[in-house]
């Protein structure tokens, strides 16, 4: 098949461009690079099975084009971060809403296969645990620019499954909690690349509120598996689907567990939220999934545990690190 991925050259879209080469696929990649960079996909980027187009996604002569010439479509392209999302609210709306409308506009005029990656913050400030797919959602004042993000992810999704009812359109939402691994930037707040760095670099490992918070962190190479196996579950399409781990763990212990594993004499500090963020910011205490209809689904069960996680973007710091 040719598979095209927006957001290609970002730290997911990367990792699931080299599984599907591996699988024997050719993969076209959209990507403006705004936060995904060349260097991700450097080293696959033959010109024969790979293709990297530098446009954006609200581009739709561009969209149209890429979908055309494609069996199937994973929607990456997004902002991520919390950082960015403060920095630069009004790039995450229109990145985020306009790009999904002219991508899956173009998917329906070709009846391609779609595959929307969303996330765990469309779970709002919810408190039932574990988040289950069919719950309500508990959204955070319009004034506090941090929810903006989960809005607008929730708005793509319910565009997404407005196209499966009213058409049939093949799509699936993956929401995701929490992706690490190598390749992983920690620029846009990014919490295990930004504390093993700083452990690596000998500075004090910086904890934003209280490090009560928890959350539930999952190995990129079990999500790439995942939202492969995903696209190619017809029992799947027009359905919402959590991909994630539930080894739920403190921000806190976290940033103990990276002093050990690094050895680093680095000591941890709390930073309050708002030297962090800003005044007014609001987080979640909790964020733990149930995997039960992804298990049923697909038999996903995610193979690679924290340590795991720890030790690859440990190893991947030593050996790539930031100039």
């Amino acid at each position: 098949m040719k598979v095209l991925i927006t957001g290609g050259a970002g730290f997911i879209g990367s990792h699931l461009s080299r599984i599907l080469l591996t699988l024997g696929h050719e993969v076209l990649v959209l990507d403006d690079l705004s936060t995904g960079c060349y260097a991700n996909i450097e080293e696959i980027d033959d010109g024969k099975r790979f293709r990297l187009l530098v446009d954006s996604v609200n581009n739709e002569a561009i969209v149209n084009e890429c979908v055309s010439q494609c069996d199937m479509v994973f929607h990456l392209a997004s902002a991520v971060g919390v950082q960015l999302i403060i920095d630069k609210p009004i790039h995450t709306i229109e990145s985020i809403v306009g790009g999904t409308e002219t991508v899956l506009k173009a998917c329906a005029r070709y009846r391609r296969s779609f595959l929307l990656t969303s996330t765990s913050e469309v779970y709002g400030k919810g408190i039932k645990v574990p988040f289950c797919e069919d719950d309500d959602t508990v959204m955070g004042a319009t004034c506090r620019r941090r929810w903006s993000y989960a809005c607008a992810k929730a708005l793509d999704e319910f565009l997404a499954l407005a196209h499966w009812i009213e058409t049939r359109l093949p799509i699936v939402i993956c929401r995701l909690f929490n992706t690490v691994g190598p390749r992983q930037t920690g620029q846009y707040g990014m919490v295990i690349p930004r504390l093993v760095r700083q452990a690596l670099q000998g500075k004090p490992l910086t904890v934003f509120g209280d490090g009560t918070q928890t959350r539930c962190f999952t190995h990129v190479s079990d999500v790439v598996d995942a939202l492969w196996k995903i696209m190619n579950c017809r029992e799947a399409k027009g359905q919402v689907v959590n991909i994630g781990n539930n080894q739920e763990i403190s921000i806190m212990q976290l940033a103990q567990r990276i002093v050990e594993l690094t050895g680093t004499t680095s000591k941890i500090e709390l930073i309050p939220y708002s030297q962090a963020y800003g005044e007014g910011f609001e987080d979640m205490q909790r964020r733990v999934p149930c995997l039960d209809k992804a298990n049923r689904l697909i038999g996903y069960k995610p193979t690679r545990s924290l340590d795991d996680i720890l030790k690859d973007v440990i190893a991947w710091e030593k050996a790539f690190p930031p100039r």
